[in-house]
């Protein structure tokens, strides 16, 4: 398939299959997962992050387990709007992805979901502990559900 700009993924999304979201980290990959009418996103798992071949095969396991349309990746842009080295890594995952299987991809700005999200666990009083466990599967389901915000956005526009 290919990686695309959100906003022209609306075409690519088959009705009754679920997004996958992604908050790739250096260490770890959050992971969370929408409803099957993209509406609402709900945090999956976190997967350990190991050589890319390792991480696609997770990553493809769970696409056919959940029947997935396309993926949303958390696109790490600099505060100011400027793409740094960690967009750089990004794109080439996605690219690698593409080249091993069949999926749309397509980015969504991740500027301070896991600040968001480390907050509202706090206000919560969620233990540090628990924090950490949990931190990047909810940054995924964070970065996910803007991204569906959006969409659902741009189909009511239609």
């Amino acid at each position: 398939m290919t990686i695309r700009k959100l906003a022209d993924m609306t075409d690519h999304i088959v009705p009754g299959k679920p997004l996958l979201g992604l908050d790739l980290g250096e260490k770890t990959i959050g992971v969370a997962l929408s409803d099957v009418m993209c509406l609402i996103a709900t945090p999956l798992t976190t997967l350990r992050r190991a050589k890319f071949t390792e991480d696609a095969m997770k990553l493809a396991s769970m696409i056919a387990e959940h029947d997935v349309c396309g993926l949303v990746l958390g696109w790490p842009i600099n505060m100011d709007g400027s793409e740094g080295p960690r967009c750089q890594s990004v794109q080439q995952f996605a690219q690698n992805l593409i080249e091993r299987m069949d999926i749309e991809i397509g980015f969504w700005d991740e500027r301070l979901s896991t600040v968001a999200v480390t907050k509202t666990m706090l206000e919560a009083d969620i233990s540090r502990a628990k924090q950490k466990k949990a931190v990047d599967k909810m940054a995924a389901a964070f970065i996910l559900q803007g991204a569906l915000d959006f969409l659902s956005h741009i189909r009511e526009r239609g």
